[in-house]
């Protein structure tokens, strides 16, 4: 299995933000990168800022198959699209990993399309901005993020390895692996639930005029409202049930505090305000 070294020639697909971040990480750290994007801009804005070395807007079978590691930045479908049109393509032994932010359904497909000549390990950058492309990326979002590994029986212990050099070269302090279920219940309450109560803040009422007045509280609760509709819906329904019951286990205990608001019952609001404070602290740890 691929060793990390300096010598190995990392493909990124699809240049994203996330991608986008990924090239300029690792081409920082001095490996040869080369991207495939449809889009040409994409492409021609990575050459300018040197962050990819060569890229393409079409699959040639040469250039696919002449790269050591190859990181999927594509929306699950895309992904799985890709994989199944131009898996082949790939040479035997080389490295696949991914930045997709579900995987319990995912994962087993794509291992199943690549075969036993190559080697998938799933992963998670647990970081991103509101805005998107390329031309958005900055290799620092992931100092000090968390990354997530999530192998399956079909990985190889050299291969989570080389994915967990992967995770430290590109400057990620917690490097955590779950499996792919573990990941997706976890995800649907920290990621996934999140989004959806800021987007439902947003949509409950207008706003526009709320600007003149509102503080920090509102801004840095809503600051992930500002969302990529289609990744996020294909998020969402990707982990369905899991996001179903982090949604449900929200709205119940939503519904207990305005129980206790509606009761005039101080003193539970109050603890329930302490279970908070104390649960919050360990977040501000380092």
């Amino acid at each position: 299995m691929t060793h990390l070294t300096p010598d190995k020639k990392i493909l990124i697909v699809g240049l994203g933000l996330i991608g986008g971040c990924y090239a300029d990480a690792l081409s920082a750290a001095g490996f040869e990168v080369g991207a495939i994007d449809r889009r040409q801009s994409a492409i021609d804005h990575a050459l300018g800022r040197g962050i990819i070395r060569h890229g393409a807007t079409g699959v040639l079978p040469e250039y696919a198959g002449s790269f050591d590691i190859v990181v999927f930045a594509l929306y699950p479908h895309v992904f799985e699209s890709w994989v199944m049109d131009y898996g082949r393509l790939l040479r035997p032994g080389t490295l696949v990993t991914d930045v997709t932010g579900v995987k319990g359904s995912l994962v087993p497909r794509i291992q199943d399309l690549l075969g036993g000549e190559v080697e998938f390990v799933p992963a998670h950058p647990m970081a991103g901005r509101e805005l998107s492309g390329v031309e958005n990326s900055d290799r620092r979002i992931f100092d000090g993020a968390n990354f997530i590994i999530t192998p399956t029986g079909r990985n190889s212990a050299a291969g989570v390895a080389a994915v967990r050099e992967l995770a430290e070269v590109l400057g990620f302090r917690k490097i955590s692996v779950l499996s792919p279920e573990e990941h997706d219940e976890m995800i649907g309450f920290l990621s996934q639930l999140t989004h959806c109560i800021a987007v439902a803040l947003m949509a409950c009422r207008e706003s526009a005029h709320f600007i003149d007045y509102t503080g920090d509280s509102f801004r840095d609760l809503t600051r992930i409202a500002r969302i990529n509709e289609d990744m996020w819906t294909e998020l969402f329904l990707e982990n369905k049930p899991a996001l179903l019951k982090q949604m449900d286990l929200f709205m119940a205990k939503f519904s207990e505090l305005r129980d206790e608001l509606a009761a005039s019952d101080a003193e539970a609001i109050k603890e329930m305000m302490r279970l908070s404070t104390r649960r919050r602290a360990s977040f501000d740890k380092d």
